[in-house]
């Protein structure tokens, strides 16, 4: 283990001591010399399949097993037919589901689960904490953490408790973040988890100690942007540039995208061989693992993978159409529309939508990845996030970011623990609920679109989100009347309400109704905390949205 160099000791090593060791890095002959000007894009890339090269015949099998069964079922390696992709009844009923970045980038635990690429972006304060923190990316890399990441405490059976404990119904781990290093046992890779570091199998683990506790288990793949992820190195002295390390560190040809939400002017080199890999990648999880849900990160909306992409889907949606039926996660227009559940990271929706979707934010608030004095959102925005999500006919899927040694930090178990009380109280209102006619009502607005879900106002007594099911009508106050007295303007006298009930202790609650809307009268203090539900019997009972 190398030890830490305190920065005032890495300082004065880059400026006097190591000044004559780094000219003899930065000499042409230095296998860590610059190369974003010496080589091509093309060149980077044979380098890291010269490096990958004896995982060629496993890589070659797997794609024509892919090859073999991509048509075995109702579904074709083509958009038409994948347009024809309906979330699964499980998944629409689930509603809330945990995510997990845990990867090596949880060692450095600094600025976010980007460290691995951000480190090596000169002029960034991850690349100034590592330098100052570990030395110079040529004597110290991104590779030189792996040994660090033992996680010596991870239990996945523990971590299967929590989950269930918070309510959720699916859980989704990450099986190879941006950075190259697979969670799980790949036989196209010796940068797994369990040939270095951990030495264990992660994400099988997990999917047995998740399954075990009656939760559905999901994968994330980022893999696709590993294609130019590191590319920061090849313009500077670092270990990116050595071909030994080609294996981990990808083609990392420079990213030519002015804009990363405008795929279509993203003009990255992604040769056939990284699709055919990527491919190969991602079937062997399918097969090997078998996950209810796949998340895909938004580079596969790049051009190059359309043709790549069809083959992929056609096969897991076949394979997930022999049991209770699979999701692909997409964001940005990624897929077309139909042709898997949309997601929103970090974001919400405005309105109610036609079919089923999803956002997906992190309990804490800076990384998605565990951090060093990260702060976590409090229970109440999560539940009132969930509400809002659920009354427009979403899922919401919270990422918890695990310390390296396989702890979950307590503020995020904290914050677990307190949405799964107020599930287990109001479950009824969330889990297996169809939207109403409106999703809500109430002075405040949400902020719709990607990133901001944390520019909402905090909700008042007015606000409320509606959702339906077992014939009854359920709104969602997200506060409690000072006054005792509230009102919900969406019933009208038409509607006939029969009966409302408080959810959280069962008691009826005295109303009136007039063509102005529902009026409550309610308990001084408030019961449950939170968010508080109302049952709501209509004379004519609900009928289940299709």
């Amino acid at each position: 283990m190398r030890p830490r160099l305190t920065p005032l000791l890495a300082l004065a090593c880059l400026a006097f001591s190591c000044r004559s060791a780094l000219a003899r890095d930065n000499s042409p002959s230095s296998p860590t010399a610059p190369t974003a000007t010496t080589q091509t894009p093309y060149t980077q890339d044979q380098a890291w399949q010269k490096a990958s090269a004896k995982f060629a015949p496993a890589r070659q099998a797997i794609l024509a097993g892919v090859a073999a069964k991509v048509s075995d079922g109702p579904f074709r390696p083509d958009w038409a037919s994948l347009k024809a992709y309906q979330s699964p009844a499980w998944y629409d009923d689930a509603k809330f589901g945990i995510f997990i970045h845990w990867g090596v980038y949880s060692v450095p635990a600094f600025g976010s689960e980007w460290y691995s690429r951000n480190m090596y972006q000169q002029g960034t304060k991850e690349f100034a904490h590592h330098v100052a923190t570990y030395g110079p990316q040529s004597r110290f890399g991104y590779k030189d953490f792996v040994p660090l990441f033992k996680a010596e405490h991870f239990d996945a059976d523990a971590w299967a408790t929590l989950f269930r404990e918070a309510g959720a119904r699916y859980v989704v781990p990450v099986a190879e973040h941006h950075d190259g290093f697979a969670m799980y046992d790949s036989k196209l890779s010796d940068w797994t988890a369990v040939k270095k570091g951990p030495k264990r199998d992660v994400i099988g683990l997990l999917a047995k100690a998740i399954r075990g506790q009656g939760m559905h288990f999901g994968i994330s793949s980022h893999r696709a942007e590993h294609d130019w992820f590191f590319d920061g190195g090849r313009h500077f002295d670092s270990d990116v540039n050595d071909p030994a390390n080609a294996e981990l560190y990808g083609p990392a040809v420079d990213h030519l995208s002015k804009h990363d939400e405008i795929l279509a002017d993203d003009w990255t080199y992604v040769s056939q061989a990284w699709l055919d890999d990527w491919l190969a990648r991602t079937a062997e999880i399918i097969d090997d693992y078998h996950p209810d849900l796949i998340y895909f990160d938004w580079w596969i909306g790049h051009p190059t993978f359309r043709n790549t992409l069809p083959t992929l889907l056609s096969y897991y949606y076949n394979d997930g159409a022999k049991r209770d039926g699979v999701v692909v996660n997409y964001k940005l227009g990624d897929l077309p529309e139909g042709a898997g559940t949309l997601d929103i990271e970090r974001g919400q929706l405005t309105g109610i939508h036609a079919t089923h979707w999803q956002t997906d934010t992190s309990i804490s608030n800076d990384s998605w990845g565990y951090v060093e004095h990260d702060t976590y959102k409090s229970p109440t925005f999560i539940i009132h996030l969930l509400a809002d999500v659920v009354s427009k006919n979403g899922n919401l899927m919270l990422n918890i970011g695990p310390r390296a040694d396989g702890t979950i930090p307590q503020g995020a178990q904290d914050t677990l623990r307190s949405i799964g009380a107020w599930l287990k109280v109001n479950g009824e209102a969330i889990y297996a609920s169809k939207p109403w006619r409106v999703y809500g009502e109430g002075p405040t607005e949400v902020v719709g679109g990607t990133f901001q879900d944390t520019k909402t106002k905090p909700y008042t007594a007015q606000d409320f989100r509606f959702t339906t099911g077992n014939g009854k009508l359920y709104a969602i106050e997200l506060g409690w009347p000072a006054s005792g007295k509230v009102s919900v303007h969406a019933l009208k006298a038409a509607d006939k309400v029969n009966r409302v009930e408080l959810l959280a202790d069962g008691r009826d609650v005295p109303f009136t109704q007039d063509a102005k809307g529902l009026h409550l009268t309610l308990p001084t203090q408030p019961v449950g905390s939170d968010a508080y539900v109302y049952r709501i019997t209509l004379a004519a009972p609900i009928k289940a949205t299709p």
